[in-house]
């Protein structure tokens, strides 16, 4: 979340840029309850101070044998009234603590200001794939080939779950073991974390409270279920001092992601475009606040490695202030192209979110033996999710012969050059 002090000494600089990302936003509430909580904070301590200096003058009158009733009594008063503005406080700090929840991260000057739609496209990689037969879009091949089946799926656990079969699921375990091995090699901590996390990590990581209603939830456990890497490992260093010596902390995680996508219908969310379940191979990085955009860069260029080794044409692009997570301080997004769509789908997010969810997570580092300790930035990257990547190998790969060919380095962890 934003540092309440940060408002406060620069609240028109921030107000405007936040309101680049939602023009709704009015930070003068926060303000005004700011300063409620610091005159209740200067009144308490006043009176404490008063109940102390009154606490010990009936300890003398004691000693003295004087009496102290009427003095008891006032202390009584004074330690109630203590009670009621310590409950104002309170309530006071909790109404502030909501409404910097429910605050995104401010813009990194970076950042493009505009709709969804105004993205930076800025830069294209490999040439965009021309065919001299016509071209089928995934659904149309898997079903061909009997390796999506979303009948029975949906028998099993309702539309818009996927099941792999035959190939495709040779094919979906070689992209994991794939991408999770590549950027173990390339310095990644592999972790496999747990599939659900408890409501404090998906407070941390920002899913909670704004985003409820897009993840599922286990009443009965008061669990919920991973909606991507992130949210989970970003919990790895709650509540701790990292040295600086430590930095950057990288980690690399395999999950099954779970999300309720509301909302979004149409013909091309049809197949493996938006599903409740995927696979991804998350990367993620600790960093210092000086180095993080450094880091983007290579997490953004390990990202880009595993599309160039699988041969697609895709373009990275810059997302806009409106378009960005709530975490997200700046986003680079990857997209491959689908022929069978004529259009690009992104299969990579990467997302520095600065000190946004560290302080969250009371996640600091120290700079220097002795000195305080700073929260550290946090940086996310898809690396990368494999269904759309799994349509994009599809479409882009298929032969005049109706034969798709496997990725090169994929080859030899399925055992065929072709489906």
């Amino acid at each position: 979340m934003i540092e309440l002090r940060l408002i406060r000494e620069h609240y028109k600089d921030i107000e405007a840029r936040l309101r680049t990302r939602d023009s709704s936003i009015d930070l003068s509430e926060i303000l005004r309850l700011d300063e409620q909580r610091r005159e209740l904070i200067a009144e308490v301590e006043r009176l404490k101070a008063e109940r102390n200096q009154g606490s010990q003058e009936v300890g003398r009158r004691k000693r003295d044998g004087e009496n102290s009733d009427e003095l008891m009594a006032n202390l009584s008063q004074l330690s109630n009234r203590v009670s009621e503005l310590d409950e104002t406080l309170r309530e006071t700090q909790t109404q502030i603590d909501g409404y910097l929840a429910l605050l995104p991260n401010v813009p990194h000057s970076s950042v493009p200001t505009g709709a969804k739609d105004e993205y930076v496209v800025l830069r294209t990689v490999g040439d965009k794939p021309e065919a001299t037969f016509p071209i089928k879009n995934h659904l149309e091949i898997a079903e061909e080939k009997g390796i999506l089946d979303f009948t029975r799926a949906a028998l099993i656990a309702g539309a818009r779950f996927p099941m792999y079969v035959g190939a495709a699921a040779r094919l979906e375990m070689a992209l994991i073991q794939y991408m999770f091995f590549r950027h173990a090699n390339h310095g990644y901590v592999p972790v496999i974390p747990p599939f659900m996390a408890n409501a404090k990590s998906f407070y941390v990581s920002s899913q909670l409270p704004k985003f409820a209603d897009d993840i599922y939830h286990c009443d009965r456990d008061d669990l919920y279920l991973n909606p991507t890497a992130e949210s989970l490992l970003v919990n790895l260093h709650q509540d701790e001092i990292l040295e600086a010596s430590e930095l950057p902390k990288q980690y690399v995680a395999y999950t099954p992601c779970f999300r309720r996508e509301a909302g979004s219908y149409g013909e091309e969310e049809r197949g493996l475009i938006r599903v409740h379940q995927f696979n991804k191979v998350e990367m993620f990085k600790f960093t210092t606040p000086e180095s993080s955009y450094e880091e983007l860069e290579r997490v953004i260029a390990d990202a880009e490695g595993v599309l160039q080794a699988l041969g697609m044409h895709y373009r990275v692009v810059l997302l806009t202030t409106q378009d960005m997570a709530q975490q997200a301080s700046k986003t680079v997004d990857l997209e491959v192209y689908l022929p069978g769509q004529g259009r690009y789908y992104e299969v990579s997010s990467c997302s520095n979110c600065e000190a946004f969810q560290s302080r969250r997570g009371n996640i600091r580092y120290r700079p220097a033996p002795n000195e305080k300790p700073q929260f550290v930035h946090t940086l996310n990257g898809s690396g990368l999710a494999t269904s759309r990547l799994m349509a994009a190998i599809l479409e882009n790969n298929q032969q005049e012969d109706g034969s798709v060919r496997i990725p090169e380095v994929l080859q030899s962890i399925i055992g065929a050059e072709t489906l």
